[in-house]
């Protein structure tokens, strides 16, 4: 089922994404988001927490950096600096 989920989130990121401007507020994309949860937790849970990503994307948030977290929540990761990416990595620990 995770698979059929991601296939079907690819299909929208290489065919009708590209026909809107960006507007996720948030890295990783709401798209890349909900592959990453739907990996991680399956697809129950991750398809529930890639919809509360979803719907937490919008213009009334600042936005920013919101990794899946490594238990499963509907809010916002509240420890970023722990994603394992070597551009949020650079922007945590350079100071």
């Amino acid at each position: 089922m995770s698979k059929l989920l991601i296939f079907l989130v690819r299909v929208y990121q290489k065919f009708i994404s590209p026909i809107f401007p960006p507007t996720c507020r948030y890295y990783p994309s709401c798209s890349s988001y909900m592959i990453d949860s739907l990996r991680k937790h399956g697809p129950l849970k991750g398809l529930i927490m890639g919809i509360a990503r979803i719907i937490r994307c919008n213009p009334f948030v600042r936005g920013g950096v919101d990794p899946v977290p490594d238990h499963f929540t509907l809010r916002r990761n509240p420890h970023p600096e722990n994603y394992e990416d070597p551009i949020i990595a650079k922007k945590f620990h350079s100071k």
